[in-house]
């Protein structure tokens, strides 16, 4: 391998990020630049990092590393002893980890597994010569704790639909599709707007709602006429779904809370590669991109909100549609993948 143009994603299994943000976005670009790109699995099983550790020095030694979130404890105990053996080493975040561990309304199992990071994250720090966050919300919590800090937005790495399901009016034999694919934890924000969507189903014949939560879909919305709550999906077969499967409405609610505070734009990008308009809360990070009335609507925190705003696009489905159009168009312009080559390019050597 080039240790001087190489680069290593030395993965503790967050597919989703390093695929985002580096290995689906950027590393076409920089393969295309003859810069060897690769993903290394850091098994957790107990003594990996010692018994396939001089395998990987022997092989990547010089390469550029990118560490995603967290790694286990016996990879970054072996990194940390052969630390001077590799290049740069970038540390790629997108949540508040220590916000989601303290966080009581999120599930109990995520809250210890982000707790398991939190404890990490400072010696992930002090190995790394960046920290990359996902929005400036982000990055801030990080300033005060290493002297690199830089920010990356998502890019865009689905490749965008025709609108043609917004030429067939809504109707009970061709539902407009309304859907929720956020992961459990952002089941209390979906909770806060249930009673707009309980009233939604109630009254109209004409939509169908899914909740991508199969088991954990609210008891509230469960039995309700049309629903779907399909189980959620691995990584690979979620965009395998994205790309065939198609929405006129996404919803992103999304409650104040630290945790909340430090998200991304993940959502609008989402939402356009399934061809729909989005609902977001009015706050960051949605604020940043969304124009009220021209790419998505921003609502406040009141459910009735919520369902006027669903009702408006469905009664207005050319709006909803041209919403629709000019979220794409936004979409690709602050999701080009180029925009994230040329940040991993600045940092290959």
């Amino acid at each position: 391998m080039n240790s001087h143009a190489s680069w290593v994603v030395l993965s503790d299994g967050g597919h989703p990020t390093e695929d985002i943000y580096f290995l689906e976005s950027a590393a076409r670009v920089l393969r295309k630049d003859c810069v060897c790109v690769e993903r290394v699995t850091a098994s957790r099983s107990f003594g990996a990092a010692w018994r396939y550790g001089r395998s990987f020095l022997c092989q990547f030694a010089g390469a550029n590393l990118l560490l995603c979130r967290s790694l286990p404890l016996s990879w970054l105990r072996w990194l940390e002893r052969h630390r001077r053996a590799f290049g740069v080493i970038v540390y790629l975040i997108d949540d508040d980890i220590s916000a989601a561990a303290n966080d009581p309304t999120l599930p109990a199992t995520y809250r210890k597994r982000m707790a398991r990071i939190a404890n990490l994250q400072p010696r992930l720090l002090a190995l790394c010569d960046e920290v990359v966050a996902s929005s400036g919300a982000l990055a801030q919590q990080f300033y005060e704790h290493h002297s690199c800090v830089s920010v990356l937005t998502p890019p865009l790495i689905a490749t965008l639909p025709t609108l043609e399901h917004f030429a067939v009016p809504p109707s009970i034999n061709a539902p407009w599709q309304i859907g929720f694919h956020g992961t459990r934890a952002h089941l209390n924000d979906l909770l806060h707007i249930t009673p707009a969507l309980w009233a939604l189903q109630q009254t109209r014949k004409d939509t169908q709602l899914e909740i991508m939560l199969g088991k954990h879909t609210p008891k509230a919305l469960l039995g309700l006429p049309n629903l779907m709550a399909p189980d959620p999906l691995p990584w690979h077969a979620f965009r395998n779904y994205q790309a065939s499967h198609r929405i006129h409405i996404g919803l992103a609610p999304l409650l104040s809370s630290p945790f909340n505070q430090g998200k991304s734009f993940i959502k609008f990008l989402d939402i356009a590669a399934m061809g729909g308009v989005g609902i977001y809360s009015n706050r960051y990070p949605y604020t940043e991109i969304v124009r009220h009335g021209e790419n998505g609507l921003l609502i406040g925190d009141s459910p009735n909100e919520w369902r006027v705003a669903l009702h408006h696009l469905l009664n207005n489905p050319e709006s909803a549609a041209q919403m629709a159009q000019q979220a794409a168009v936004d979409a690709q312009h602050i999701g080009n993948p180029q925009q994230a080559a040329h940040f991993w390019q600045a940092r290959t050597t």
